[in-house]
């Protein structure tokens, strides 16, 4: 560790296959391994949307195996309508009764998040929330969307980083990337808490390509 940046160098891997997940993180670090987790996400009977996100999370990021020190992200992420979970409609078909059951109404969509050390076994999680208030949806609007973006493997039915912004009428959250399946807010507090510094990371930028600003007479 450099004492003097407070930064640690680690092996960072995230345990998702999701392009969505691999493409947030890459907005935070510079460098990470992803690896498949592979473990059963069949929800226990009775278990609400919020405890299925946590316990999956926890469970994908102690489910890699690594023969070095590192530190694994697991995220897991579910909605709710009414107390009833929303999952990843998979067809049309299911897409289609998502998004009119969410027409018109608030949804809450939870993300697990676990940072895991392998070599201390030292585990931080949170489930964090975002609340989406829908439009009223036509069927037509639903139907075209569908057919735009094809949101079958995603909670609730959309693509928020895309066109699925059109759906809504506000969010209520502290950071938009809950939606997306990686809160980066509280991963970056998570990896300094462990003396990764995701800025301190980064190999400073070269003076040459600083942007300079001048008035124009």
């Amino acid at each position: 560790m450099d004492h003097l940046s407070g930064h640690r160098q680690q092996t960072i891997i995230l345990a998702s296959s999701s392009v969505y997940r691999r493409q947030r993180l890459a907005k935070l670090l510079p460098t990470f391994e992803t690896v498949s987790p592979n473990i059963d996400e069949t929800p226990i009977e009775g278990e609400s949307a919020e405890c299925l996100t946590a316990r999956l999370a926890r469970e994908k990021a102690k489910a890699v195996v690594s023969g070095q020190p590192a530190l694994i992200i697991g995220s897991d992420q579910s909605a709710s309508l009414d107390g009833l979970t929303l999952h990843k409609p998979g067809s049309h078909a299911n897409a289609v009764k998502q998004l009119q059951n969410c027409s018109g109404r608030t949804i809450r969509f939870y993300t697990g998040l676990c940072l895991f050390n392998n070599v201390t076994k030292n585990e931080q999680w949170s489930v964090e929330t975002c609340d989406v208030d829908f439009r009223a949806l036509s069927n037509d609007e639903i139907e075209h969307y569908l057919a735009w973006e094809k949101p079958y493997d995603c909670a609730g039915s959309f693509k928020v980083e895309s066109a699925g912004i059109n759906l809504f009428k506000a969010l209520r959250c502290d950071d938009p990337n809950i939606l997306i399946g990686l809160p980066l807010i509280q991963l970056a507090n998570m990896l300094r808490t462990e003396g990764y510094n995701p800025i301190l990371a980064r190999a400073p930028v070269s003076a040459e390509y600083d942007c300079h600003y001048s008035e124009v007479p």
